[in-house]
């Protein structure tokens, strides 16, 4: 498996003193939390609903910023890659490779509208 990206969530000075690392894969995108006691969390790409970024006037000032992402997977539902840098460029990358898996394994939005473990069935 090859990794496209991996960065550490850093303190607001932009230091990277943390034990979270965020590491990005073509499929997948993982959250590594911990020191002693580790634990790892994974989302497939095409899961990811939607993408948001946000960056305070001190996440500016270090060049960091938090991405908010959305996602259809049922333990990682909502989460937050908090204080990474060239958090824009790392938005765009995993939105690429969003769009990249939902077209290889043939899944669209409308898929996704009901927040229900069902699969939608036409009826007629």
């Amino acid at each position: 498996m090859e990794i496209l990206w991996k960065d550490r969530k850093r303190l607001w000075c932009g230091l990277p003193w943390t034990f979270t690392v965020y590491s990005l894969s073509e499929d997948r995108l993982f959250v590594k939390r911990g020191f002693l006691s580790q634990e790892e969390d994974e989302v497939r790409l095409y899961r990811i609903l939607d993408l948001s970024l946000k960056r305070s006037i001190i996440q500016r000032i270090f060049g960091l910023g938090t991405i908010t992402v959305s996602s259809s997977d049922k333990t990682m539902k909502n989460f937050e890659i908090k204080n990474i840098k060239n958090s824009r460029d790392v938005k765009e990358l995993i939105s690429e490779h969003v769009e990249e898996q939902r077209d290889a394994k043939r899944i669209y939005g409308r898929e996704y509208l009901n927040d229900d473990d069902e699969p939608d069935v036409d009826e007629g």
